[in-house]
């Protein structure tokens, strides 16, 4: 069995997957906002460990992986957290894995949510700092992330999964996607080794997609991940 982490687990897709994983006899250890996010039903009995963390704050979210480390090093990381439409975009969507994957031992497996809205983002990196860019913005620079990662180090593959428009919170109760195929993704690439292309890709419902060609590309990738290091003071490593 694998020990996976999944962020932003306390509702929708984040909560479908760690329940999903739980349920086939995984550790898995779940991130929440805050305590008063979880439920009583939340406890170790349930869960490997719980973590929590606001990934809009900078010194949160090195607190939430110095959390993880107490658990060793994972078999799987899920970056599901995310949000629409809010000033914290850049952080929690983008910030936030980056720190997270940044600060934490290399897991075999890296799954970072993204979207179908990447291919309308702009590659345009100034609203990295300045707070102001769009939900596509963010989406196409994680899943630029993601893949720059597919390449980067040895031992860890690294995937970005468009979840599709599922009736979440996020997504509105007249999303047309099927939700448990907005997780089922995420838990087979955590679990399962036989994954091709085996370093990592972009995926839809267990299909892999050609994303953007912009986050392929390696300049970009790099321009990426040097203003992430400048605006966090972290190296990637």
């Amino acid at each position: 069995m694998a020990l996976i982490l999944v962020t932003g687990a306390s509702t929708g897709l984040g909560r479908d997957t760690a329940d999903a994983l739980a349920d086939d006899g995984h550790d898995v250890v779940i991130h929440a906002r805050r305590p008063d996010r979880l439920t009583a039903a939340d406890t170790t009995a349930r869960w490997k460990g719980i973590v929590t963390g606001d990934l809009s704050d900078l010194d949160e979210i090195q607190g939430v992986a110095g959390q993880t480390g107490e658990f060793g090093r994972f078999d799987a990381v899920i970056h599901n957290a995310g949000v629409m439409g809010s000033p914290d975009a850049v952080t929690v969507n983008t910030v936030a894995p980056y720190l997270l994957t940044a600060l934490m031992d290399k897991p075999a497996t890296l799954v970072y949510l993204s979207s179908s809205m990447h291919r309308t983002g702009s590659t345009d990196l100034r609203g990295l700092t300045t707070g102001r860019a769009s939900y596509d913005d963010t989406k196409l620079w994680v899943t630029a992330l993601a893949l720059a990662l597919a390449t980067r180090w040895d031992g860890t593959s690294s995937h970005a999964v468009d979840p599709g428009w599922v009736p979440t919170r996020m997504g509105g109760a007249g999303a047309p996607d099927d939700l448990t195929a907005g997780h089922r993704t995420q838990t087979w690439l955590a679990t399962h080794r036989d994954v091709t292309p085996s370093t990592g890709g972009y995926w839809y419902h267990q299909q892999p997609q050609a994303p953007r060609s912009a986050c392929q590309d390696e300049g970009f990738q790099t321009r990426l991940i040097d203003a992430l290091e400048q605006h966090t003071g972290v190296s990637l490593g």
